[in-house]
């Protein structure tokens, strides 16, 4: 099992028509985004744009989580859905697709084979849960979006704070983490499973 605390610092930041973008992770590592020759990547976009057009990602599976503020997604000749903060909408990148409104949002894309899921736990308080990872995820990342959270996994701590990411890999040896969280935390759960 491989456990890496990736620190906000680290991310990079980029424009999109819409707004920016900023990419947490990638991988394979040596991946490019362009190219789309990765299996998964997470990011958070903000969406400054009362409506913006979405970049055409053919091949590529998207989970969409809103994080703040509330937009519309419509799918060309599909469905429209309106996302508030934790809903998540599932589509493809080649689907032609708009969004309306403003809006920070996750994303959770893959390709090929690889699969994933992603939960938001939102406390008002400080609280402690645990989390049960499913028997078939490779990856589990946790994303602190607002306060601070400490992980015990195994008896070993680990402290995240705002906009920090936890990545493990290698899930074999682990179904529970151990959370704390303190007064208006906000964490992100992203689990990814490759089927190759």
């Amino acid at each position: 099992m491989e456990i890496t605390i990736v620190p906000s610092q680290s991310f990079k930041t980029t424009t999109w028509a819409g707004g920016d973008t900023t990419q947490f992770y990638i991988y394979p590592p040596d991946s490019n985004y362009k190219q789309l020759d990765f299996d998964f990547r997470l990011s958070m976009a903000t969406v400054v744009a009362k409506e913006s057009v979405f970049t055409p990602l053919p091949d590529i599976s998207r989970k969409l989580m809103v994080l703040d503020g509330t937009i519309t997604l419509k799918h060309e000749d599909r469905y429209s859905k309106q996302l508030n903060p934790y809903d998540v909408d599932e589509f493809e990148g080649g689907w032609e697709t708009s969004s309306f409104g403003q809006c920070t949002d996750f994303n959770l894309m893959t390709s090929g084979t690889t699969t994933g899921e992603l939960k938001a736990f939102d406390y008002s308080q400080n609280k402690q849960f645990e989390y049960h990872a499913n028997d078939e995820s490779d990856w589990l990342f946790v994303y602190v979006y607002a306060g601070n959270a400490t992980i015990n996994i195994q008896d070993k701590k680990y402290s995240l704070d705002t906009g920090d990411l936890l990545a493990i890999h290698s899930l074999t040896s682990i179904t529970t983490i151990h959370n704390h969280l303190t007064e208006g935390s906000v964490l992100v759960i992203a689990e990814i499973a490759n089927q190759k």
